[in-house]
């Protein structure tokens, strides 16, 4: 089998490539360098010379707060870029997974959405990441459309970096506490794109991990992983207003994975667990250094019971306001 891998420089393209290669499958990353989504002759010249048996679409854009005053663009990558690659899938007919987001939803309500829910996006971003999922479905029947939520991996900047940088320079920080949403670990995600393209159990799926939880929790959570006493205090978003309007509520339900056998995702605190790990491993140089206790699920980790150094690269951006430093959630 060969998969073609988009956007293999970011976090899950990297880890994608990565799991299928330790599966002795054939994969095939690409970034802009190599094929412009937008470009639909480069598109067509490049999966179709890989001719391969599926498509792992996880190349996006994803600066939700800049897509407003971008919607060109925006829409160009998410919408016309996914139908330029549903395309070339069809004239294949080979698979596709299109990796999608929360942002599709409008985050009323507490209940967990389900992934045949209406669709109603607060903001550019998810606006044209549901035009990309409306071309996938209208062109392809071999397709996997997977939304996620809260990402992380070692491959690029995210939360838990931000939040290690800050702790180390800031005794305080307010971190927005009424927004609730699940983590997803782009290891153990990867994992699972995996085994779903070994299927033919198409549809839509949520998969994150599991666990529900808000920004404040996630951020003290990290820290107290890490060993790092810093006073986190919850503040609402409406103190901290961005250019595009987030979903408070992203809780999305997993069911129709265990329905279809699958394996769902550890719980979100294991996956923070092992993403220091993955960390420190390759970012062993100039790095804040913890000792903790190894617990919870490790299976497939490498990691045993016992203490380990915790390493955590951390670089990222924030900003002040009245003098506390504050996070805005991208």
């Amino acid at each position: 089998m060969k998969v073609l891998v988009t956007g293999v420089k970011g976090q899950l393209g990297y880890d994608v490539v990565n799991e299928l290669t330790k599966c002795g499958i054939e994969a095939v990353g690409v970034d802009i360098q190599e094929m412009d989504i937008t470009d639909a002759a480069s598109v067509e010249k490049v999966i179709g010379e890989a001719a391969p048996d599926a498509v792992v679409h996880c190349a996006a854009y994803t600066a939700v707060d800049a897509a407003e005053d971008n919607v060109e663009i925006c829409r160009k990558v998410n919408a016309d870029g996914t139908q330029n690659i549903a395309n070339v899938c069809k004239k294949l007919d080979c698979k596709m997974v299109y990796i999608s987001t929360d942002y599709v939803f409008d985050g009323e309500g507490t209940r967990p959405w389900e992934p045949e829910d209406e669709r109603h996006p607060l903001n550019v971003y998810g606006q044209t990441k549901y035009e990309g999922e409306l071309a996938v479905q209208k062109t392809l029947e071999k397709y996997f459309i997977v939304r996620i939520s809260w990402v992380f991996g070692v491959n690029g900047k995210n939360f838990i970096k931000t939040m290690l940088n800050l702790g180390k320079t800031h005794d305080h920080l307010t971190v927005v506490n009424d927004q609730f949403g699940s983590p997803t670990y782009t290891y153990d995600l990867a994992r699972l794109l995996v085994d779903m393209i070994l299927t033919d159990k198409y549809g839509i799926y949520h998969a994150t991990n599991e666990g529900i939880c808000n920004w404040y929790e996630f951020a003290c959570e990290i820290f107290r992983q890490a060993g790092m006493k810093v006073d986190v205090a919850p503040v609402p978003a409406s103190e901290y207003p961005t250019k595009a309007k987030r979903p408070e509520n992203s809780r999305m339900s997993k069911a129709k994975l265990t329905e279809n056998g699958f394996v769902r995702l550890p719980s979100w605190q294991d996956a923070l667990e092992l993403s220091l790990i993955h960390i420190s491993e390759r970012n062993p140089v100039n790095r804040l250094c913890v000792s903790r206790k190894i617990t919870g699920n490790t299976s497939g980790s490498g990691i045993g019971n016992g203490t380990a150094p915790i390493l955590a690269n951390v670089h990222h951006r924030a900003f002040k306001r009245d003098g506390v430093q504050s996070i805005q959630i991208e």
